[in-house]
């Protein structure tokens, strides 16, 4: 699932294959950009902003271009070989290609396909909240943002990327019950906002660099997490069965016991 940190190592995948590279072709499978041709223009580096990937370019002209896409629940880019076959995705799913002399990368399921002025990128990304992964994470600033919708649930607001960019539902579920906060407690009732995100920025910071995602510290396959995608098995503190329930417009995994809850919820299947 792209999470801050898959979203990381995809921008440092696609810049170990293109940083440098002049492009030999391009193909957009997407209507606002169909008719784009990025032949001859220059990738200068590929980044993250939270779950937004940024492919910096250099046209011939010297005008710098930001393409942007977002990885949403689906997407994902891959650096292929020239000649080699691309087996990630079906091809029906795939959304971009760019062609360099060293490598290939194909976009598949791709969101938000945008190709705008490097120097405007802020009207693609300006919105977010600081970014857990990036350079000038500010812990202080999410708190802030986190604390300015206190009726919020803490479950919903960590999944706003206006308040903080990178978490996902895995580390929303695991931050909140390595934390014991049922995730239907209000912001305003969280007792330690700062704790919880700087423990959201360590857990992605530690798995940033690998693809196997670990809050637990095993690496070993359904070892890997505390509470997420563990309905019905037994908690790995106390022993009580994991409960999963909607929570907004996506699912929660948590343990009754460990985080307990002041309303009940009905389990969601």
């Amino acid at each position: 699932m792209p999470e801050g940190d898959t979203v990381w190592n995809t921008a440092r995948v696609l810049h170990r294959a293109l940083a440098g590279a002049r492009l030999t072709g391009s193909d957009f499978r997407v209507p606002q950009l169909a008719t784009t041709d990025l032949t001859g223009w220059t990738v200068r580096e590929s980044a993250s902003r939270g779950k937004h990937l940024l492919l910096r370019l250099a046209a011939p002209d010297g005008a710098h271009r930001t393409l942007h896409s977002h990885l949403r629940m689906e997407g994902a880019w891959r650096a292929y070989a020239p000649g080699e076959r691309w087996t990630a995705r079906p091809a029906h799913l795939i959304r971009v290609v760019l062609r360099s002399p060293g490598a290939v990368a194909v976009g598949y399921h791709l969101h938000e396909v945008a190709l705008a002025p490097t120097a405007e990128e802020e009207s693609l990304v300006g919105q977010l909240g600081p970014d857990l992964l990036g350079a000038d994470w500010d812990p202080a600033e999410a708190v802030r943002r986190l604390a300015a919708h206190p009726d919020a649930t803490i479950g919903e607001a960590l999944l706003d990327q206006r308040n903080l960019a990178g978490i996902g539902n895995l580390y929303k579920c695991e931050v909140l019950f390595l934390r014991g906060i049922s995730p239907w407690t209000p912001v305003r009732a969280v007792p330690d906002l700062a704790g919880t995100v700087t423990l959201a920025q360590r857990l992605l910071a530690a798995n940033r660099g690998r693809w196997t995602q670990s809050t637990t510290g095993s690496l070993h396959r359904g070892q890997t997490s505390y509470v997420y995608g563990r309905r019905a098995q037994p908690c790995r503190r106390c022993g009580t069965a994991i409960r999963k329930a909607e929570l907004g417009e996506r699912v929660t995994y948590w343990c009754p016991v460990c985080q307990p809850e002041r309303t009940r919820r009905d389990d969601a299947g």
